[in-house]
């Protein structure tokens, strides 16, 4: 399908736009780069994913865990033990993911180039 073909019902839209909220932030995007290496604890995701809060990890791995695209695992022990993994759809997720990581890495330079270029100009007489 291409990009012309495709079905841009408001219903559609709507859930496109919710489902792109979700993955397209900073932090979930993070976390289920992290998660595509290997299972993690809660203070190990906090370690891992730089500067992150602890709030802010915690509402992270709950949307996440909300729309399928973790598991949480809860062992009963004491002190619990709860492990976070990626679930088949977040796997499914991980390829896009990484791609886009992958682009942005190889893209940086350009980006910081074109924003250095854009910061330098005159915007007052271009308005």
């Amino acid at each position: 399908m291409s990009v012309n073909e495709r079905d841009e019902s408001p219903e559609v839209c709507f859930t496109v736009r919710h489902v792109l909220d979700r993955v397209g932030d900073k932090w979930s995007t993070l976390v289920i780069a992290e998660l595509g290496n290997s299972t993690l604890r809660f203070g190990e995701l906090r370690r891992q994913v730089e500067g992150i809060s602890q709030r802010m990890l915690t509402v992270t791995l709950r949307n996440l865990e909300r729309d399928g695209l973790i598991s949480r695992r809860v062992y009963p022990q004491i002190p619990p033990r709860v492990e976070y993994a990626l679930t088949e759809l977040g796997r499914s997720l991980l390829a896009s993911i990484v791609g886009l990581v992958d682009w942005s890495t190889e893209h940086t330079a350009d980006i910081q180039a074109a924003r250095s270029d854009f910061d330098s100009r005159d915007l007052v007489n271009e308005t």
